[in-house]
């Protein structure tokens, strides 16, 4: 089974928790490392955090348009931590063993967030 199938199944609130934890241990690996690692670990924590805060918030939302704005959020931080992990494996700061499931889970993330938030502006209308 491949890590990220034990996930696949979670609701995005707590597949969006789990995925942060993984960032959370994967930045702090990278914090022993040199000052790019500390960098690009500072800017992957952020974004990576930020996905699943940003679907708590929209699950507390006032309105539909709040929950849109917040998936939409979530929905650009799981972009901008795609990037990240993809230049961690492009630079081979880290091995693609390491970073292969989370650049998978990443991916899916902004799948999962970008229908959410599709679906979501269809029913606006």
């Amino acid at each position: 089974m491949r890590p990220s199938e034990e996930t696949d199944s979670l609701p995005i609130k707590e597949r969006s928790f789990e995925f942060a934890i993984r960032i959370i241990n994967l930045c702090k690996a990278l914090e022993i490392d040199s000052r790019v690692s500390r960098t690009l670990a500072h800017q992957l924590l952020r974004s990576g955090t930020s996905i699943g805060a940003n679907v708590e918030e929209a699950q507390g939302s006032q309105s539909k348009a709040d929950f849109t704005a917040k998936m939409y959020i979530a929905c650009k931080e799981a972009r901008e931590t795609n990037y990240w992990l993809r230049l961690l494996l492009e630079t081979k700061i880290l091995a693609e063993a390491k970073l292969a499931a989370l650049v998978d889970e990443s991916s899916q993330l902004v799948a999962i967030l970008t229908a959410i938030t599709r679906t979501a502006r269809n029913n606006k209308k």
